[in-house]
């Protein structure tokens, strides 16, 4: 028999693992380990077990160093379940800054005032604040893996208190910025793809991973699925969204159609130029042959135009914000916004935009004035006078 429970109180057991006998000796080598809550849980961990132990996966509860989870971590969890710049970001973390600093101790024996240390060492050490959130951010994801796996009985992270951030002030552009900006970029072979940004609010690596297929100029919508993202020795890669709220169709303007026909027609041209049709598998912003645009070089021509028209500096990014901020002060629902930006809920729709809330509430205080006074004085069947 290759694992047994066995109960140890009212809601707890102990599962005993044989991990394999000694051939001179007849002595089994186990494994304990503990399960809180019920048999069915001890049955599921018990089932896990002995999984790991026929992938090779399995490692001992006590004696695993603090490296060795966070490198088969990285390997088991990160890199299959996250997206790959994530996965990317957290590896650099944890092998350039958490297994040289922490990764010699025992997972087990890791607490919270190593961890507060820690973040305190690198505080001094010239990193920011908000380098450091990340760190916790990481660590705090692994570790309530191993929980999750049976590896530890609590996240210690939980415990500590990352560096608080404050958070920078959003920048955005006005209705007159943006015409300016279009009016600056008219010239540019990245037209479209900022135009289209401006006008949709979609994400840089959304944008980057549109095909044609998934451009509807007939319903005058595009269909949001995946992104594009560049790892390191610049392989790209194209990543279905996991999310519902990451799947999502995003209605575009007139303008915004016209716009993209006349870039299907020139894309067109330039393909035939070259002895390549286009198809609908085909990026709607690329190079000129059909390659990936490279994500730093949009950013780079994108600083360029805005220096050229004269405004305010915002990242791309920022043209998401700009789209969100404007479409809430013409009075749009926000459920309506969150649709179009993707966002989890519609509580960080609100949230992300509350800079826009006191214009918005003084818009809804005027309205509500402005009906009220008109129902109240044709009841009366007197002038509508407002309110003072």
């Amino acid at each position: 028999m290759r694992g047994s429970i066995t109960k140890r109180s009212k809601s707890s057991y102990a599962i005993v693992l044989n991990l394999w006998s000694d051939p001179t000796t007849g002595k089994r080598k186990q494994q304990w380990v503990s399960v809180k809550g019920t048999k069915k849980d001890a049955e599921k961990r018990l089932a896990e077990l002995l999984y790991q132990l026929d992938n090779g996966t399995f490692m001992k509860p006590g004696k695993t160093t603090l490296a060795e989870y966070l490198e088969r971590w990285l390997k088991d969890y990160a890199w299959p379940n996250l997206a790959p710049r994530t996965a990317e970001g957290y590896e650099h973390i944890m092998r350039r800054h958490l297994i040289p600093a922490l990764g010699s101790m025992t997972l087990a024996h890791v607490k919270p005032e190593h961890l507060q240390r820690y973040y305190s060492e690198k505080l001094t050490g010239n990193l920011s604040a908000q380098t450091v959130r990340h760190h916790h951010t990481a660590l705090h994801k692994a570790l309530q893996t191993a929980v999750e796996w049976g590896l530890l009985n609590r996240n210690v992270a939980d415990a500590v208190s990352p560096p608080r951030v404050q958070r920078p002030e959003m920048q955005t552009w006005s209705e007159e910025d943006i015409a300016r900006f279009i009016e600056a970029a008219k010239d540019s072979s990245y037209y479209a793809l900022f135009y289209t940004a401006l006008f949709t609010g979609m994400r840089r690596s959304e944008l980057l991973a549109l095909r044609w297929q998934d451009v509807d100029l007939m319903l005058s919508q595009v269909y949001v699925s995946r992104s594009m993202h560049v790892l390191k020795g610049g392989r790209v890669i194209f990543r279905s969204s996991k999310t519902a709220k990451g799947r999502r169709t995003v209605a575009l303007p007139p303008s915004a159609i016209l716009l993209l026909k006349e870039h299907h027609e020139k894309q067109n041209l330039e393909r035939a130029m070259l002895g390549i049709p286009l198809t609908n598998d085909d990026l709607v912003f690329s190079q000129f042959d059909g390659k990936s645009l490279l994500p730093n070089t949009v950013t780079h021509a994108w600083i360029k135009l805005v220096r050229r028209a004269g405004l305010k500096p915002i990242r791309l990014h920022d043209t998401r914000h700009s789209h969100a901020s404007l479409m809430l002060k013409q009075g749009v629902h926000p459920k309506i916004v969150q649709e179009r930006l993707g966002h989890a809920s519609i509580q960080i729709t609100l949230d992300t935009y509350s800079h826009v809330a006191p214009g918005l509430q003084q818009a809804a205080a005027v309205r509500f004035d402005e009906v009220f006074s008109a129902r109240y004085n044709e009841g009366r069947n007197e002038p509508v006078e407002k309110f003072r």
